[in-house]
């Protein structure tokens, strides 16, 4: 086996552990990158090499955006005492009293979903942005916003850098729209470290679920998934223990996920905030 082959098996290895493994995957280096994507929540404290910013605003500007409509910013948080002050608003809202990867991180990217701009261009030409009113137009900068997101994540581990997104900025959203000074029609989608991974501390590649749980052929398979469960728990368990952390299924993850409103963090008062951003999600 070549040292080529090894390191695809390898990657495949981490990526879904014991269970069935996808056989005919067409291998380039991009492919080989995206495949040992892993979450980085340990960051040296450099600072993000020159041009490191312009590489990544470059990059999630070349993904697909609907319309050509651009409905999405980003705001780079390099002030060590604004960072630590958006970090504690949301250590709030979680049963801790530091989220030390949002510390230790010399970059935290807000991606804005940002419709603010197509209504301040509307009305200035006389008109009011009804159409902003919509559900769609909600949906259409928040997809925006994800697609641009991960080609800047892609971009940073290409350039020897680390991200780890982050949900939980909605958690607290109109606390952090109000630091950073949104204006209507704008919220934070999500956060997301960056910097260098910490080698001394670095982080593993969780597995995902065997492709057939998620891959439907022309037809949605309800009900397949219950197949592939038992053995991904598996996996996911192995992960968990090697990483040290606490016994918990994939499955009770779940279940907690969509039970406890302690999960949420705040979050079930978004629609309240977006709507106050100017969204009627009609």
């Amino acid at each position: 086996m070549s040292n080529e082959t090894q390191r695809h098996a390898d990657l495949l290895e981490q990526r879904y552990g014991t269970q069935t493994k996808p056989e005919n995957i067409i291998w380039s280096a991009q492919v080989e990158a995206m495949l040992s994507h892993r979450s980085v929540r340990t960051f040296l404290e450099d600072d993000l090499p020159d041009g490191a910013l312009a590489t990544l605003v470059a990059t999630a500007q070349s993904a697909s955006t609907s319309s050509a409509l651009n409905q999405w910013s980003v705001v780079a948080v390099t002030d060590k005492a604004l960072k630590l002050k958006l970090a504690k608003t949301i250590a709030e809202t979680v049963p801790t009293d530091r989220i030390p990867w949002i510390e230790e991180a010399p970059a935290l990217l807000l991606w804005v979903a940002d419709a603010s701009r197509s209504a301040e261009i509307t009305k200035a030409q006389g008109s009011e942005p009804v159409v902003l009113d919509y559900l769609d137009s909600f949906l259409m900068a928040s997809i925006d916003t994800a697609l641009a997101a991960q080609n800047a994540s892609l971009a940073a581990e290409s350039i020897g850098l680390g991200v780890v997104f982050l949900g939980v900025m909605r958690n607290a959203a109109k606390a952090v729209a109000d630091i950073i000074g949104l204006p209507s029609h704008s919220f934070v989608a999500f956060g997301m470290a960056v910097g260098r991974p910490d080698p001394e501390r670095i982080s593993s590649i969780r597995p995902r679920p065997a492709q057939p749980m998620v891959l439907h052929h022309n037809q949605y398979a309800k009900g397949r998934y219950l197949d592939y469960v038992d053995e991904y728990e598996k996996a996911s368990q192995a992960f968990r223990n090697a990483q040290g952390m606490s016994p918990k299924t994939w499955q009770g993850a779940i279940h907690g996920s969509m039970t406890s409103m302690d999960y949420m963090g705040g979050r079930q008062e978004l629609r309240d905030m977006v709507t106050q951003q100017g969204f009627k999600l009609l």
